[in-house]
């Protein structure tokens, strides 16, 4: 009898065919970098966001503890960094790199930032990545990533930089902090510097946030929330709360919908329409773009507090769903409508337009956010803005107000779409907003009021607040 029928189950004269092997995809030699390049990949290829594809996939590879910390730090840095490390990588291409596969550019970012912007050994962070790459696109494009990385290795960042940075200061700026050029610009002009500020504001966008509670009005205070969350009551925000870690999700206040999720500098601007003096208020409030609901619940919250009631407008019915999740429990009648044409009637004695915008305001919170947005979209932007505004002064009352606000410090968005609104409507005035975020530091000249990451530890949020005269 040969070997391989004496073989428990070999082929013999009596006994069974052998059974065939069920093929398993082996796990994963990195997880972390895999997790990390495969999100990158879902970024490029299908628009996604970082912060939800991410954290999926990590509960889905089961991937925890240090691993998962690592494949964050990956992913978000170089999501952020993509326009830094895109100038570096050019540099030393022998092809350009809109000729590249897009996976072997997204590997070629991966490998960029661990030699760049982490400790991690270059060998490492070559070896690594060449690997990823061999086994995504084949050895062919792994050796001209290995040879594009060697070369990067030579330097660090400070040196690429020395070496790559334009002669305009600003430009330079932004290639410094990993910026899209006319972001910085647009910071820069909305601070009114392009020196100091401006690159801390730049620097603050890779600044890992911290998680920002809301308590529900009359549910729970400020106070009670940090005592169970291990968090610190906001210094601004009457019912804020700042977690500096943990998973707010896990948290039973949120999970019984006493607080949410919601950053500072939201809470504030809704505030500030809440804190508008009125001559009566018939308890008759608008959110003219509801969507997902943070502010609806928090307006929603105050007005069940005061006998009043909040319509909550939204076009999308996906959204709308959210907004009646949020706002559960609440005197909130939600509307599934274009904010620009609603179908409601006018008198609202306070209405809240939270406008489409840019998002430049919260590029902290969404790494890839600053190299999506493109300045051609702030035309189609600034005109629904322009819309949505017109609305609202329809829809209030005279004597009403309407406090107009966006996440984003950039001028057309901001004092450009209240000049237009001051101009159509003789009528209307502006107050001075700064009276309704007290003891709110650096506020600036006003009327306005502009948030910024790097003064205040919120998004760059833009409120004013408008008045309809009695009459027009």
């Amino acid at each position: 009898m040969t070997r391989e029928q004496r073989k428990p189950g070999g082929r013999g004269p009596s006994g069974p065919p052998p059974r065939p092997k069920t093929p398993r995809t082996p796990p994963a030699k990195d997880p972390a970098r895999q997790a990390a390049f495969d999100t990158l990949r879902a970024i490029t290829e299908r628009d996604a966001y970082a912060n939800l594809a991410l954290p999926a996939l990590l509960a889905e590879r089961r991937i925890s503890g240090r691993d998962a910390a690592l494949a964050t730090e990956l992913c978000y840095g170089t999501a952020r960094a993509v326009g830094l490390l895109d100038t570096v990588i050019a540099a030393c291409a022998d092809r350009p790199l809109s000729t590249l596969d897009t996976a072997v550019l997204d590997g070629l970012r991966l490998g960029a930032y661990q030699l760049l912007r982490t400790r991690i050994p270059p060998h490492a962070a070559v070896s690594s990545t060449v690997d990823l790459i061999r086994a995504e696109a084949g050895s062919r494009s792994s050796g001209f990533v290995n040879a594009v990385l060697r070369k990067i290795a030579d330097k660090d960042e400070p040196a690429w930089l020395d070496e790559l940075a334009p002669a305009d200061k600003i430009e330079a700026l932004a290639l410094r902090t990993a910026h899209p050029k006319w972001i910085a610009r647009a910071f820069g002009a909305a601070l009114g510097d392009g020196g100091a500020e401006l690159e801390a504001a730049l620097r603050a966008d890779d600044e890992r946030p911290s998680v920002h509670l809301t308590a529900r009005p009359g549910e729970i205070s400020a106070d009670e929330l940090a005592a169970i969350s291990a968090g610190e009551p906001a210094p601004y925000s009457p019912y804020g709360v700042r977690l500096s870690s943990g998973d707010p999700g896990e948290l039973e206040p949120v999970r019984e919908r006493l607080a949410h999720v919601q950053d500072e500098g939201s809470q504030l601007c809704a505030l500030a329409l809440h804190r508008a003096e009125l001559d009566q208020d018939g308890g008759h409030w608008l959110d003219l773009c509801a969507g997902p609901g943070g502010k609806a619940a928090l307006l929603g919250a105050l007005a069940g507090t005061e006998g009043a009631r909040l319509d909550a407008v939204e076009q999308s019915a996906k959204r709308a769903g959210l907004v009646r999740q949020a706002c559960e429990g609440l005197p909130v009648t939600v509307h599934v409508a274009d904010g620009r044409d609603p179908g409601l009637e006018p008198g609202y004695d306070r209405v809240l337009v939270d406008a489409p915008c840019t998002g430049l305001g919260a590029l902290r919170r969404r790494p890839e956010a600053r190299w999506r947005r493109d300045p051609s979209d702030v035309s189609e932007l600034t005109q629904l803005q322009r819309e949505l505004l017109g609305t609202a002064l329809g829809l209030v009352r005279p004597g009403g107000v309407v406090a107009y606000v966006v996440c984003s410090p950039h001028l057309p968005e901001t004092v450009g779409v209240v000049a237009d609104a001051l101009r159509r409507n003789p009528g209307v005035s502006a107050l001075d907003s700064r009276e309704l975020f007290p003891g709110v530091p650096d506020l600036g000249p006003g009327p306005y009021v502009q948030l910024w990451p790097h003064r205040h530890g919120t998004d760059a949020m833009f409120c004013a607040v408008l008045r309809r005269g009695d009459a027009e």
